[in-house]
């Protein structure tokens, strides 16, 4: 079976969205993780569409480190349309739920990272995006997760789409580690002087990062 390239599958919406040049500019819903990984994909796609961020991260198990977190994406986003790059970007902040992470991590604490728990929390945090975004009516939504050279774009993608089915909102897929995304993400962190952390946000990827310490 071919692999597929999401980067491609991208970028054929994004020309047919060029292309139509009919004024149209069509809305997403985009779930971000953090700041430094939606730095480039911001970047890329406010061109393109009118972007609301979704900050919706219960898996994040510490309130001090969800506070500095979501504060630098504010603080992003607004130097964003200070410089004016593309359309506005807009932020919604969603519940600080830590319980409903738990709860779905449940039985699976063990688990290396990158295994059926963090599909869990993939299930979670887009399965609320794409409820709300189906309810307030955007075109498309997606995540900046696909960014990072530790998550499985396939996987990622696998679960949108068939999130897109139930709730009735069109998936862009992505895969925004690929066109040196990551690095452009890396050197854009730099720029704006962004908190660059290093584990996800759940206690149990804390655990993994002082173990290899």
């Amino acid at each position: 079976m071919n692999q597929v390239n999401y980067q491609k599958e991208l970028e054929k919406i994004l020309d047919g969205l060029q292309d139509a040049g009919d004024g149209f500019v069509p809305t997403l819903f985009l779930h971000s993780c953090c700041a430094p990984c939606s730095s480039y994909v911001l970047a890329y796609l406010c061109r393109y569409f009118r972007i609301c961020v979704f900050y919706y991260n219960p898996n994040i198990s510490a309130s001090d480190e969800y506070r500095k977190r979501v504060a630098e994406q504010k603080r992003l986003i607004a130097s964003y349309n200070e410089e004016r790059r593309g359309y506005p970007i807009d932020i919604l902040e969603g519940d600080y739920e830590p319980g409903r992470f738990f709860a779905a991590a449940r039985g699976l604490e063990g688990c290396p990272e990158g295994g059926e728990r963090c599909t869990r929390c993939f299930e979670l945090r887009l399965g609320e995006t794409a409820r709300r975004g189906a309810a307030e009516g955007f075109d498309y939504f997606t995540t900046t997760l696909s960014i990072s050279p530790l998550k499985n774009a396939k996987k990622l993608n696998e679960i949108g789409q068939k999130l897109a089915e139930e709730h009735g909102i069109a998936w862009l897929p992505s895969d925004f580690k690929k066109r040196d995304g990551y690095k452009r993400s890396v050197e854009l962190s730099a720029q704006y002087g962004l908190y660059r952390q290093d584990y996800c946000g759940c206690t149990y990827s804390v655990r993994g990062t002082e173990r290899q310490a």
